[in-house]
């Protein structure tokens, strides 16, 4: 596998605030990565700053070699792209609406996604139940061909028969070649899915790990490991 995703040293503050420190961490193609933390650890921005919507940041963001905001843009969808759209639309007229401004949208990619989610497209954003629009969300973001998706929180606070449609939904329909980032404060959600794990405390990344070397050299499931970093236990140099 190569590496898609590079972060050297990324530091951000908001109105003086820090957010993030020193910030170190990197992501192969093809692979389902959990960016995991309490709420409030900083998962949102990190995607906002690699995503090229949060700029301002000190050091370097590399997605495939490119360092740039708006090369950058080009390479990654980001699921709160739903940001600012009008709640009277209808999916339909949205979709529509992200075909014409993304060259890589897929028309017919969205419409699979969009059956397999049983939505019906008809109807309008602002009448979705919570667990209906984030299925949308997914179905949007999805559709984009694209090297790296950025999925924030994708299963907060809807039922577990959504939550498994859209576990499905990203098996089933993600590039071969393409990294999905998860951020989740629900472990046992994405467990499971995961090929590599990303935690962060206290501002900082503080492990980035593979999946499989937790499950057998450590002997610990997902859940346990992030857990244990964050009641106190070793962290990764």
């Amino acid at each position: 596998m190569t590496e898609i995703l590079s972060i050297n040293n990324l530091s951000y503050k908001r109105n003086l605030t820090s957010i993030l420190k020193q910030v170190n961490c990197s992501a192969e193609s093809g692979s389902i990565i959990g960016l995991l933390g309490a709420n409030g650890a900083g998962k949102t921005t990190l995607m906002r700053l690699i995503s090229g919507a949060a700029k301002g940041f000190h050091g370097e963001i590399s997605i495939n070699g490119n360092t740039q905001d708006i090369e950058r843009k080009q390479l990654v969808s980001f699921s709160h792209q739903l940001d600012g759209v009008n709640s009277h639309d209808r999916m339909e007229k949205i979709a529509e609406f992200y075909q014409a401004v993304y060259p890589d949208f897929s028309e017919s990619a969205f419409k699979r996604l969009a059956e397999f989610l049983e939505l019906d497209l008809h109807q309008r954003l602002g009448n979705l139940s919570k667990g209906n629009r984030m299925k949308f969300i997914i179905a949007i973001t999805l559709s984009r061909q694209v090297q790296l998706y950025l999925l924030d929180e994708p299963f907060d606070g809807i039922d577990s028969m959504s939550r498994k449609k859209i576990i499905a939904s990203i098996l089933q329909w993600k590039p071969v070649d393409a990294t999905i980032l998860i951020s989740d404060h629900h472990v046992d959600d994405v467990a499971n899915i995961l090929d590599a794990v990303l935690i962060i405390k206290d501002k900082k990344m503080v492990v980035s790990e593979k999946a499989d070397k937790i499950r057998e050299e450590y002997g610990q499931s997902i859940e346990d490991y992030y857990e244990s970093i964050y009641t106190g236990g070793k962290e990764n140099d």
